[in-house]
């Protein structure tokens, strides 16, 4: 596909991006802001000081697992406010759903949410949510923050980021009729004819991507201990805004690259009045002959196309004080990779062309404009191939994709990068992406997997994923990896994914190439993964290995994984129905994991295939420790899928009656919410 199916627009077609009828429930009550699991007052909550979390958890639960950021996380739930509880709910197409920890806190006109800084800060995001307009489109609305009543500044929200309907690959119009009338539907469980009309739905139908966040540099340090309050002025023109959480940290000033290539010098403007885009590329070609760095000052600089980027290294003065700025541009016609859309990025050379090298990009933002999916679009904030790279410290924000890099290429390693509020991915190595390394990047509300490996005509190989956050995936996967060869996956946390996918996932999906060698899964935490998929209505795992293409055949360990409040499984494998007979999964060993709350089992298994298990501790499990199913056969020999206990498994979940392939099998087991994860 190019960049052109990023966030995996081919990827949808062969399932149908379908929900229930209990999971379309009550739009207008999301579109209202009340969709509430219970509400509180909790005008004392929070009062004895800061609760700073992690993915919405108390950090010793997550320790050594996911990103290091500069930030403090607080919870509005856990904070000061006269407002509304809203959830806990983990159903989609909800506000709840789609907040950090699945709780949030709506204010109307007056009321407030009130955080106590845990340490000196300078800035700080919120992450919110507020009306789309009738027709769609978004608007715009104030947010009073002050310090200890005093220093007050005005934010003006918006919501033309956010709000997304109907069928993949989504609308920006509320009211628009089905984009698939012959899909199925499992609101009417029913196959629309296309001589017939199709079915009774409501509209806005299945409303999603709710939230937004957005910084502010407060332009002077508060002490830990004041108090940042936040405030629905009374003439909002909101019906309600949502509070999600506030990050708050102590901005460093910017940084100076002595001896670089200033932009300025090439007449860049850094109000953003006027387009910087040629300035910045006679800077890099001067930079390119003397070899020196190209310096990018504290500035807003407007760029509204792919700025081409090899053999060059591009610093700012830190992604809090220089920020490339676009808008989207229609193309008069098509651009032959079939992008419709052009806006600001910074692009390697494609693979075709040989591809770039030696790119370095550092310490800036990437503000991008884009409101919409369209999958034939290069709108992404890094793209193309840039091999023997870094991409370090940057903040991408409203682009497709955040870094959607198309193969062969390799060496690259992206590092201490923020990505949030992308229409798809955050991150995809697609096409042979080799020896290339993710680490430490904090991700936040993607519209399709947060960090993806898609060997898609050419291998994936040799590449690691490791020490990276990613919180609320509004479609897909926090973290998958479909075919390729010896990659690992370690010391992640992934938190709140939504529907149509689950925490960890390995798929032999998408035309992808085999999986070979070796696959890793190692010391990763999820938290509210194991998410229900509303094409099949039934729970996933919080990691799940899923051989539809063809089988899952590589030497697979999973190892010292947690998988924290699961809401369906801890573990799943499975296929399609329709090719059951055809795939398996031979082998998955899993080794010193620790289970924490299951609404359904432990491991749940629908294909053929065989998994052994040594050490995996498990607690709160809601349903039988396993539900076999096997490739349902059901043959008077057993379930086609085998289970070995290789020892030390506690928690009585794989008790010996279930050994070695006992039928189990509950279609659809009863949910039973887990307690709260604890220390072990």
């Amino acid at each position: 596909m190019h960049a052109s199916r990023s966030g995996c627009g081919a990827r949808r077609g062969r399932r149908a991006v379908l929900a229930t009828a209990a999971l379309a429930l009550s739009l207008s009550v999301v579109l209202d802001g009340v969709a509430t699991a219970g509400t509180a007052d909790h005008k004392q909550a929070g009062a004895a000081g800061p609760v700073v979390t992690r993915a919405a958890l108390a950090p010793e639960l997550v320790a050594d697992r996911g990103a290091t950021v500069a930030f403090d996380e607080q919870e509005a739930e856990n904070a000061v406010t006269d407002g509304t509880v809203i959830g806990p709910d983990r159903t989609p197409y909800t506000l709840p759903s789609e907040a950090s920890g699945r709780s949030a806190v709506r204010l109307t006109a007056g009321q407030h949410v009130e955080f106590v800084l845990p340490r000196d800060a300078n800035a700080l995001t919120v992450r919110y949510s507020i009306p789309d307009a009738p027709e769609g489109g978004g608007i715009t609305a104030p947010l009073d923050v002050s310090v200890d009543g005093r220093h007050r500044k005005t934010m003006t929200l918006t919501s033309q980021y956010s709000w997304l309907y109907n069928q993949y690959p989504f609308t920006n119009d509320p009211n628009a009729d089905l984009l698939h009338r012959e899909w199925w539907l499992a609101e009417c469980a029913c196959v629309p004819a296309a001589t017939t009309p199709a079915p009774a739905f409501d509209k806005p139908f299945r409303p999603t991507h709710f939230y937004d966040e957005q910084r502010l540099h407060l332009g002077r340090t508060y002490q830990a201990g004041d108090r940042v309050r936040l405030a629905v002025p009374a003439n909002s023109p909101a019906a309600w805004t949502v509070i999600d959480l506030l990050d708050t940290e102590l901005v460093a000033p910017p940084h100076v690259e002595r001896g670089g290539v200033n932009v300025l010098a090439f007449g860049a403007d850094p109000t953003g009045r006027r387009d910087a885009a040629p300035a910045i590329e006679r800077a890099i070609a001067f930079a390119e002959r003397v070899g020196r760095n190209v310096y990018m000052p504290p500035g807003t600089f407007q760029v509204n196309r792919h700025i081409v980027v090899d053999d060059v290294a591009i610093v700012g003065a830190g992604n809090w004080h220089t920020t490339l700025k676009g808008r989207q541009v229609t193309l008069p016609e098509p651009a032959p990779d079939g992008s419709r859309h052009t806006g600001v990025g910074l692009y390697g050379r494609s693979a075709a062309e040989g591809g770039s090298r030696n790119v370095h990009l550092r310490g800036f933002a990437v503000e991008g404009d884009v409101r919409e999916r369209i999958d034939t679009d290069q709108v992404n904030a890094i793209g193309g191939a840039m091999s023997d790279s870094t991409v370090d410290g940057l903040y991408l924000h409203h682009t497709k994709v955040g870094l959607w890099f198309d193969g062969p290429m390799s060496n690259v390693k992206v590092t201490n990068n923020i990505i949030t509020d992308q229409i798809a991915d955050a991150l995809n190595f697609h096409t042979g992406v080799t020896d290339s390394l993710v680490h430490n990047n904090f991700v936040r509300n993607t519209g399709d997997d947060g960090l993806a490996m898609w060997s898609a005509k050419t291998s994936d190989a040799r590449n690691t994923f490791s020490r990276n956050t990613v919180q609320s995936p509004t479609l897909a996967n926090g973290i998958a990896i479909y075919g390729g060869e010896d990659n690992t996956v370690s010391g992640n946390l992934v938190a709140d994914p939504v529907r149509e996918g689950s925490g960890l996932h390995a798929g032999s999906r998408f035309g992808a190439e085999p999986f070979t060698g070796t696959l890793r899964f190692t010391d990763n935490t999820t938290v509210r993964a194991g998410t229900l998929d509303l094409n099949w209505r039934i729970g996933l795992g919080a990691i799940w290995f899923y051989a539809l293409d063809k089988s899952i055949d590589a030497d697979i360990r999973v190892t010292g994984d947690h998988y924290l409040d699961s809401t369906h499984n801890a573990i799943m494998l499975v296929s399609e129905y329709g090719v059951k007979d055809k795939v398996d999964v031979p082998a998955v060993h899993f080794k010193d994991i620790r289970v924490d709350g299951t609404g359904n089992s432990v491991l749940s298994a629908r294909v053929k295939g065989s998994a052994t298990f040594e050490n995996v501790d498990a607690r709160n499990v809601g349903a039988v420790g396993v539900n076999n199913c096997g490739s349902f056969n059901f043959p008077a020999t057993g379930s086609e899928f085998a289970l070995t206990d290789l020892g030390g498994n506690d928690g009585g979940w794989l008790a010996p009656w279930l050994l070695p392939n006992t039928i189990t099998c509950d279609d659809r087991p009863t949910v039973v919410a887990p307690p709260a994860p604890s220390p072990w």
